[in-house]
């Protein structure tokens, strides 16, 4: 009887893993894909993380609000100059409504400018209503003082328009007016007033009496 041949031994395992069966991933727009997952929220930031809280904003609003209009109070605008009706002398003219009146003031510049007289005005408030009336030529006033020397008493030299005031000086002068009321009418008044307009200012320089 024939020696049997011995069968082969079987081939070892190999060893290269067997190819996967999962699926791989193609690129970014694979649903299979996997990452770190982005916040665009937490990337550009958001008004509650970025701005400060609401109890330091207000206040600090308000207290920018307060100075500013401290500021547009104080440099509201100013007459240029100051000063006081010193004397008022009056005359009624004969056969007429009307009373001329004699404004003497003193008128400081109190600025740090030029005052270059542009108009010059008297306004009288009464019972019956206010009057305006523009400033005589001081041509005039020698003829009207010689037909009513009352209206000459306390007077000073006359203030023409284009007078020039250098910064902090003062002067003293006289404006003549003539307004369309009764001298009784006058003395009831309640006050009058000389009103100089300088050239190039928003506000005219009032002195009362």
């Amino acid at each position: 009887m024939p020696d049997q041949v011995p069968a082969s031994p079987p081939p070892p395992p190999s060893s290269t893993p067997a190819p996967s069966t999962s699926t791989v991933p193609i690129g970014p727009g694979d649903p299979t894909t996997a990452g770190p997952t982005i916040r665009i929220g937490d990337e550009f930031g958001t008004a509650k993380k970025n701005l400060p809280p609401a109890k330091i904003v207000v206040p600090a609003v308000v207290v920018v609000l307060i100075i500013v209009g401290l500021i547009a109070i104080v440099d509201r605008a100013k007459p240029q100059g100051t000063g006081s009706l010193d004397n008022v002398s009056a005359v009624q003219v004969p056969g007429q409504t009307t009373t001329l009146v004699a404004l003497t003031f003193t008128l400081h510049n109190s600025a740090e400018k030029l005052l270059y007289v542009r108009t010059l005005q008297g306004k009288v408030a009464t019972p019956s209503g206010d009057f305006t009336g523009d400033a005589i030529s001081a041509v005039d006033f020698d003829r009207y003082f010689q037909l009513f020397p009352t209206l000459k008493d306390g007077t000073q030299p006359a203030l023409t328009p284009e007078t020039q005031i250098a910064p902090g000086k003062s002067v003293r002068a006289t404006i003549l007016v003539s307004f369309p009321i009764n001298l009784d009418v006058f003395n009831q008044r309640k006050s009058v007033s000389a009103v100089i307009q300088p050239y190039d200012e928003p506000l005219p320089i009032t002195l009362t009496k």
